[in-house]
């Protein structure tokens, strides 16, 4: 009956072998280089009803293996990529929105708002 009982202490590196474990199943995952719409979800960080409109409207770059969508993670880097110099792009071309002034007719105070509903 040895080892049938845990002690506390035992509990603690459980948890960690189990978080450790966890943490390469991860790392695994994100390192493959051919990933399922699960796998590549959760690698763009957005849910895998999104990911497959995106692939239905042909935005992300991602083939059909079978009957499977999937995705290269080289593509999908190279994607995002793009995708963030062509925001960039637009952001630095779009002219400034100028702020209206600030009116200071009225008061800011909880009073001066109460007055302002008329």
């Amino acid at each position: 009956m040895e080892g049938a009982i845990r002690g506390p202490e035992n509990s603690g590196a459980e948890k960690d072998s189990v978080d450790q474990a966890r943490k390469l199943a991860r790392d695994y995952a994100d390192s493959r280089e051919v990933m399922n719409i699960r796998q590549a979800s959760q690698y763009l960080g957005v849910s895998p009803d999104t990911l497959y409109k995106y692939v239905g409207e042909q935005k992300i770059p991602a083939f059909k293996l079978g009957n499977r969508w999937r995705f290269k993670k080289s593509k999908l880097d190279q994607w995002m990529e793009e995708k963030s110099v062509q925001i960039e792009a637009v952001s630095k071309n779009k002219p400034k929105r100028r702020r209206r002034p600030l009116d200071r007719s009225r008061s800011q105070t909880a009073a001066g708002f109460a007055g302002a509903t008329n």
